[in-house]
């Protein structure tokens, strides 16, 4: 029997072996689960209403979940990212509006990313906020225009990760009440004028760029070229992938609301803006923590606002009905109005915390107008053949689609009425 087990464990070590071929995008797309817009959301969440907002964070990752998946379903089956098959099978007036409303998203998301990184930037040097940001756009540019940003982006997330890992550690520090938490994550409250932080930490986490952005690296493989095997061979490895990165994300945004919630709310300290953080890191940095937040804030601006103007060219790219290619004139149209509108907004603000908190909330305006179509376009035999989603899975999706709808409501209607 020895060489039975024998066997059995080399087939279970080329197993393991081969999952790390399919693994990738969902972690490149975990880069925004810790970039500056959910940084001020999560803090905002902590600090104002304790524990309280936590299952948001619980829901968010949730339906994230469920709607990268079905974003890198459409990818694999049909080697088009979401944004070439709204081109591809959608009526113009529908695809104006999804597109166009698409764009602004993914410009709302620049403009959070690129202000986090001046506000790194403005920590470290004192540079001006609006100087930072020029340079973090020029940057972010470089590395896509001279294709860098591969060989830093390993670098880059590792940094970031370190922070959030940090946050993570410090729960063990800090004196948090488990069972106000344990309570947090899955009992939906609503405390008064919760509505736009709930708002923004829906939008920070499930980011309608990242939703195109996980299509366009899924399609980029081709997998659908290799036959239904090599295709459902994929379908379950990325869900492990997505499973396994955004199930991190939700430890890290939770983490952050986790310790903003012992660290200031417990004390009666609202934020009002990031700076204070720092506050949150002393246990583990002391006088080093500014220096390692801002550095943190800096790495995890740069790399998301690349991952920002990457969708903003595959959004424009695919009203063409082409992908992603920075030699591409169109790619480079979109990504270009995606980081100069995001300045544009930047230079017109007076506040910039409260900037990106309202950035993510027009995240979540728009999510209904990616979630509705690629729920339409995923459940379309024409469209995906028999991968088409079965009534088990429309049905889920479309209740996603719902609460997203029914959530943007009751902001909308506390934004009139308040």
């Amino acid at each position: 029997m020895n060489w039975l087990s024998h066997i059995g464990k080399q087939a279970s070590r080329l197993a393991s072996l081969e999952l790390f071929r399919y693994i990738g995008p969902g972690f490149f797309v975990t880069v925004g689960f810790i970039d500056p817009g959910n940084w001020v959301t999560n803090v905002a969440a902590g600090s104002q209403f304790g524990y309280k907002l936590l299952w948001v964070v619980t829901l968010s990752t949730i339906i994230l979940i469920i709607v990268q998946h079905n974003a890198a379903h459409l990818g694999i089956v049909t080697g088009l990212c979401l944004s070439e098959a709204a081109s591809k099978f959608f009526r113009p007036w529908l695809r104006f509006l999804m597109l166009g409303s698409a764009m602004m998203a993914c410009v709302s998301t620049a403009l959070a990313e690129l202000l986090g990184a001046a506000i790194g930037l403005n920590m470290l040097t004192g540079l001006p906020l609006i100087a930072g940001a020029i340079l973090s756009a020029v940057f972010s540019a470089w590395m896509l225009f001279s294709k860098n940003y591969q060989r830093l982006e390993k670098w880059i997330m590792g940094f970031v990760s370190l922070i959030g890992l940090a946050f993570m550690f410090e729960i063990w520090l800090a004196d948090v009440s488990w069972t106000q938490t344990l309570a947090g994550w899955v009992t939906p409250a609503f405390p008064v004028g919760a509505l736009p932080v709930i708002m923004g930490v829906l939008g920070a986490v499930v980011m309608p760029h990242n939703i195109f952005l996980h299509s366009e690296v899924i399609q980029s493989r081709q997998w659908n070229a290799q036959g239904d095997d090599v295709i459902r061979k994929q379908l379950k490895y990325e869900f492990l992938d997505t499973l396994t990165g955004m199930g991190a994300g939700w430890a890290i945004n939770s983490a952050m609301i986790i310790m903003a919630a012992a660290v200031f709310f417990k004390n009666g300290v609202v934020v009002t803006e990031l700076p204070q953080v720092t506050l949150t890191l002393a246990p583990i940095f002391g006088k080093l923590s500014a220096t390692v937040f801002a550095l943190g804030l800096l790495f995890a601006g740069l790399s998301s606002s690349v991952t920002a103007a990457m969708a903003g060219g595959s959004v424009f790219a695919g009203i063409f009905i082409e992908p992603f290619d920075i030699n591409d004139p169109h790619s480079r149209v979109g990504l270009t109005i995606t980081l100069v509108g995001a300045l544009a907004v930047i230079m017109m603000l007076s506040n910039p915390f409260n900037g990106i908190l309202w950035s993510q909330i027009v995240l979540s305006l728009q999510l209904p107008l990616t979630i509705i179509p690629l729920i339409l376009l995923t459940s379309s035999k024409k469209v995906m053949g028999d991968y088409a989603n079965r009534r088990f899975g429309a049905t889920i999706l479309w209740i996603v689609g719902l609460i997203v709808i029914f959530l943007n409501l009751a902001l909308l209607k506390d934004i009139l009425l308040g």
